[in-house]
């Protein structure tokens, strides 16, 4: 590995100094389960690394009401899925998490990295979306910002991210009581594997319909996607419009063929997926 300059602030401001001196020649470090990876292949070669582990706001987890729940930059996946509030009210995250590599992975991983390793089949990323989730980013002089996650991703490995700018939290905003949640992940092993489809769901159900309806997908195009027109079918619609939804969800999707799946394969579990998950969640049999 190549050398470079590593740099450990203990307050935001010092964070944004540091981010901000270097620019795109810096990378920021959490839990590093995959920069230090693309370091050693050297697919990044930064000038300087900042680790931003000892800044104490950053490794809390918090949830309330009014405010939602606030995962901060250093706060390691498993510390997210086993927290009380997030397994109670965010079952989708919590699932999502577990499928993220090893216990041992998803102690040093953190949550707002693997967000910001901006992969297609990250595995939390679908229940990110399907919660409304977004992200807190400070860059140059302090100055923050709140991007939905939606609009977060460019491309795979990309961000919208600018030069001296890092993600300090991802925010969800409390989902209403009456929320359900499906999440999925297919992958060739059942534990440490990638995705070759993710599916989240959330609706609240209304009669024989349904309101709120975030459908999420993973794997199928080069950024974690909503199917916002298969949404509106279903909350048009109800539970007449599954069919109609799922078919609205492949054609959302444009995966490619790799050594896990084709892509074939994996529009068609789009559309199976989502009409299984549409159907356990509005209770049609």
């Amino acid at each position: 590995m190549h050398s470079f300059d590593y740099l450990e602030p203990k307050t935001v401001a010092d964070a944004v100094r540091f981010v901000s001196d270097y620019g795109s020649r810096c990378r920021v470090l959490a839990g590093g389960t995959d920069l230090l990876l693309q370091m050693e292949a050297g697919r990044h070669r930064p000038e300087a690394v900042v680790y931003v582990g000892r800044i104490p706001e950053l490794t809390e987890i918090g949830f309330s009401e009014s405010g939602g729940l606030r995962v901060g930059a250093s706060v390691p996946l498993r510390k997210v899925e086993n927290h009380p509030e997030v397994v109670a009210r965010y079952p989708g995250l919590a699932r999502g998490c577990r499928e993220v590599g090893s216990v041992q992975i998803r102690n040093l991983g953190t949550l707002v990295g693997n967000i910001c390793n901006a992969s297609p089949s990250a595995d939390t990323s679908p229940a990110l979306l399907a919660y409304d989730a977004s992200v807190e980013i400070v860059g140059p002089g302090g100055a923050g910002r709140t991007q939905p996650l939606d609009e977060f991703w460019v491309r795979p490995g990309k961000t919208s991210l600018q030069p001296g700018e890092f993600v300090t939290a991802v925010l969800l905003p409390t989902p209403a009581a009456d929320t359900r949640t499906f999440y999925r992940k297919l992958a060739v092993r059942k534990a440490m594997d990638l995705a070759m489809v993710g599916i989240a769901v959330t609706l609240r159900p209304e009669g024989t319909g349904a309101r709120d309806v975030r459908i999420a997908l993973g794997a199928v195009a080069p950024v974690c996607l909503r199917a916002r027109e298969a949404e509106a079918a279903v909350e048009r619609d109800g539970a007449v419009a599954v069919d109609e939804a799922s078919r609205l969800a492949e054609a959302a999707c444009s995966p490619i063929s790799d050594q896990r799946a084709s892509a074939a394969y994996r529009r068609e579990m789009v559309r199976v997926l989502t009409a299984r998950a549409l159907r356990q969640l509005l209770g049609v049999a």
